[in-house]
């Protein structure tokens, strides 16, 4: 095949794959490694020699270590080490030596599936240890559940599962060069591991952040992404020769960076360049996909997925009921947890490529770990009725903390309902008490909860997006609703159900810009507050008092402001740095256009000039220094610059119109 039509085939597939598991709200690992199948050679046979993409698609899980490092916090580790090195080590450890007994078993009970070592079926563990920290945390940030007691737990699982593939990492390889002198081979990695690691972090920790600024300070984003090239594939070659791998040297350099104030910029920066080459991995994962072999052992593939969603489920459930949390917490944290993941497949491309396990053995594991994970996102959707289901202590616990809830709004009247008590909702509160206005805020992080109650506040641990939730803390009685965070989803949740049971309740909400403005408005905000707009009448609110402009005049100018809607203040310059918002269609930005000689409007009125004005207007001419405003007789000039205001397609047919 032609490189061209390769590459084509290539993005075409991805592309197509990616959209209709998109399509049913399906991660889209799985559509890469659908595509994969489907065009590898054991299928249709499209790409025949899958090696082919091996270099490059390796890249892309050099790049997904390097992103674990940048992510990796020493002081959220620390602060969650309970649950990270107690709960998240118990875990993986125990599921890698559950699963060398279980496959070792099931060899001795079933000699014609041939035979497997420990070592090959401790390498096999350790990628079922792996749950899909993309899948888990997504849902868990889209059902508010982060900073919930069951989240945090699993959140911390996750963490050190991301740990312990770097280990693993450097393990399996060792492992695969037989039992000899096992455990000193094992040491020797380790101790180079260790080597490695000291000199990069001493060196590194002070060089990285020097390195960067001066990088920073020449202005180029073309320099400030090939210098990030150079140092994360540097430090993966250093490791390479070292004789490790070269996922550990990415990972380190992403430890490095996350200390310094690029993190976020080189987080941007990095994320479409890795989830490119990520998408490459787990695509030529799916061409290793045997479907003939898949088939014959079809018996196979269920028992292994029903046996380790079952056994990864128990011991998640058992051991984080061991750490004393509640039944329910346990069970939800067990289910969220008993899926494979992203790692998985890293581990498994790794014993792959070291020979350690039957190649039919390798294509039944690998399907196995494909519909664990398309099974996970209904599980994890359906988690609270599995749980209430089972664990009738859990029903009664909700409806204790919503009864404590019910019972604490019981006397207000007239009260404000927060849904948050972060910072903005305690800020809000201690002005509401300075008036006496009672108030009840609803608050999913446990510990700040705890705190805020011992001191008095009136909060309750509780879900503001749930409508028992709003219900208990007396929405009908309330005088108003103000939803604190800026979470679009999760205010349109709630103003879905606050405007059913209490239409005429007033609600405000808060958000990070006037992107989703007509949405929120749409749902029944009657109020929604933009912090970037707020921010800007306030500066200019005392930029006016210094220049000697009187309050009353000022307060008035505000409030015109907010009164229309902040319609003056909603519509700017695009520059580079911005985010163009997703509805570009209904997102009304300006624009400035000259007029250049020979442009169809030259000698023109405005009013001869046919212009969409449902999509476009113009709203100022500026000729050499004079700012005109536009009416119906105004003549275009050569070199007259227009202001135009509309959305992106209006604009784009105003140019063509204009020009």
């Amino acid at each position: 095949m032609h490189s061209l039509e390769f590459v084509l085939l290539m993005l075409g597939a991805a592309v197509i794959g990616v959209v209709i598991f998109r399509s049913f709200q399906l991660p889209s690992i799985l559509g890469y490694l659908a595509v994969g199948a489907v065009i590898g050679p054991y299928s249709t046979g499209l790409v025949s020699d899958a090696q082919s993409l091996e270099g490059l698609a390796e890249f892309g899980v050099v790049f997904l270590m390097f992103t674990v490092g940048l992510e990796f916090s020493l002081p959220q580790l620390l602060a969650m080490r309970k649950i990270v090195f107690g709960l998240g080590l118990a875990q993986v450890s125990i599921s890698i030596l559950g699963s060398i007994i279980i496959t070792l078993a099931i060899v001795f009970l079933l000699p014609s599936l041939g035979t497997t070592s420990w070592q090959a079926a401790l390498a096999m563990g350790g990628a079922w240890a792996m749950s899909s920290t993309a899948i888990v945390s997504k849902m868990l940030a889209e059902r508010m559940e982060l900073e919930t007691d069951y989240g945090r737990r699993v959140i911390g699982i996750l963490l050190f599962q991301d740990l312990a593939v770097v280990l693993l990492l450097i393990i399996v390889p060792t492992l695969s060069r037989g039992t000899g002198d096992i455990w000193l081979l094992i040491g020797l990695a380790l101790g180079k591991t260790a080597l490695v690691l000291m000199l990069l972090l001493f060196f590194g920790k002070k060089m990285m952040s020097k390195w960067l600024s001066l990088v920073a300070s020449r202005n180029s984003q073309e320099l400030f992404m090939l210098n990030l090239l150079l140092i994360t594939l540097g430090a993966a070659w250093i490791t390479e020769k070292a004789g490790l791998s070269m996922e550990l040297g990415a990972f380190i350099v992403g430890m490095l960076i996350s200390e310094t104030r690029y993190k976020n910029e080189v987080d941007v920066d990095i994320k479409s360049f890795r989830d490119v080459l990520l998408g490459l991995f787990f695509i030529t994962i799916g061409m290793m996909l045997n479907m003939r072999v898949v088939f014959t052992y079809w018996w196979l593939v269920i028992l292994i997925v029903v046996l380790a969603f079952l056994y990864k489920f128990a011991l998640a459930a058992w051991l984080t009921r061991l750490f004393g949390a509640s039944k329910g917490v346990s069970l939800k944290t067990g289910l969220a947890l008993a899926q494979a993941g992203e790692f998985s497949f890293v581990l498994v491309n790794q014993i792959a490529g070291l020979n350690m396990v039957e190649p039919w053995l390798l294509q039944v594991t690998m399907v196995s770990m494909v519909l664990s994970m398309l099974i996970a996102p209904f599980i994890i959707l359906n988690s609270d009725k599995i749980v209430m289901r089972f664990s009738s202590n859990e029903w009664v616990q909700q409806s204790l903390e919503l009864t404590k809830i019910a019972s604490s709004a019981m006397s207000l009247q007239q009260h404000v309902i927060m849904a948050g008590f972060g910072r903005t909702g305690q800020n809000i509160a201690t002005l509401l008490e300075e008036e006496q206005i009672p108030y009840r805020a609803l608050d999913l992080d446990l510990e700040r909860v705890r705190k805020a109650e011992t001191a008095g506040a009136s909060v309750s641990y509780a879900d503001a997006t749930r409508r028992e939730s709003l219900v208990a803390a007396g929405i009908h009685r309330a005088s108003s609703l103000i939803i604190t965070f800026a979470n679009t989803q999760a205010a349109l949740r709630i103003l879905h159900f606050a405007k059913e049971m209490a239409p005429n309740l007033p609600v405000i909400v808060r958000s990070y810009d006037e992107s989703d403005f007509d949405k929120l408005k749409a749902a029944g905000a009657d109020e929604v507050v933009p912090e970037i707009i707020e921010s800007s009448l306030v500066l200019t609110s005392y930029a006016y008092m210094l220049y000697g402009i009187p309050m009353k005049r000022i307060l008035k100018r505000v409030q015109h402001v907010r009164s229309s809607r902040y319609s003056k203040l909603r519509e700017y310059f695009l520059g580079e740095s911005d985010t163009i918002p997703t509805e570009t269609d209904s997102y009304w930005r300006l624009h400035a256009l000259t007029l250049p000689p020979g442009a169809s409007a030259i000698g023109k009125t405005a009013q001869e000039v046919d212009l969409p004005v449902s999509q476009v207007e113009i709203t100022l001419v500026r000729r050499d220094k004079e700012r005109i405003k536009v009416s119906d007789d105004l003549v275009f000039q050569e070199n007259d610059v227009l202001v135009l205001r509309g959305t992106s397609e209006g604009i784009n047919l105003a140019e063509n119109v204009l020009l």
